[in-house]
């Protein structure tokens, strides 16, 4: 299994306050999965998502990733498990500005010391896979915002990560870059990646195999869908 969550918990305290993102979730996703999480505002969708991602630790419980233990790690050794095995897709895209798209998703294989003609190598297969090559030299203040999102899953999946997970991926688009954008997501997940994206837009969530609905930091339903 390639995530594994048993007893997962949250809590935050907010003055006299004890607030539980998570309140006690367990979850299982396999490799190759597909999986949206959905849930109102303050349902703890992105708490949850933070912590499968090794951006957040748990209050309690346990979290496995491919068999090992990241429940506890301090931040360096989640850093490098974020570097290698997590890929991010984010709503606001998170370019930056002055580079342009073929630096942009090079950065990932900086980090990893990879030398720089792999680094070129590798940056342009995935730009292809997201049918960007022929925008490789713009920075993003020259590309459309789905374009922008392109280049950002690009990035995501330079490492040839385990999971990639997205935050609200068409929430800055139009519907039309919206569907475009997911069939970009339905071409990664063919080609044997795991997808877990966080969306509040149920045409988004239904491009997914398994829809997860949380409520007040707990799993409320868990149906495959596709």
């Amino acid at each position: 299994m390639l995530i594994t969550v048993k007893g997962l918990k949250k809590i935050y305290d907010v003055g006299s306050q004890r607030i539980e993102a998570v309140a006690g979730v367990d979850l299982e996703i396999g490799k190759n999965e597909y999986v949206s999480i959905m849930g109102p505002s303050g349902s703890g969708k992105s708490t949850l998502m933070n912590i499968l991602g090794c951006l957040d630790t748990p209050t309690e419980g346990k979290y496995y990733l491919n068999g090992s233990e990241v429940s506890n790690l301090d931040d360096d050794r989640l850093a490098y498990i974020r570097n290698r095995e997590i890929g991010f897709v984010f709503q606001t895209f998170n370019l930056l500005p002055r580079a342009n798209s073929l630096q942009n998703v090079e950065l990932p294989l900086v980090y990893a010391g990879v030398s720089a003609g792999k680094r070129k190598r590798i940056a342009m297969e995935v730009l292809d896979l997201v049918g960007l090559v022929d925008r490789a030299m713009h920075r993003p203040s020259e590309l459309s915002g789905g374009q922008r999102q392109r280049v950002a899953i690009a990035r995501a999946l330079v490492n040839n990560p385990s999971i990639i997970l997205a935050d609200e991926p068409t929430g800055n688009l139009d519907s039309k870059t919206g569907e475009e954008l997911m069939a970009v997501f339905n071409k990664i997940h063919e080609s044997g990646n795991t997808i877990i994206m966080v969306t509040h837009e149920e045409n988004v969530a239904r491009h997914s195999m398994r829809i997860l609905r949380l409520r007040d930091g707990k799993i409320e339903s868990d149906k495959i869908i596709n």
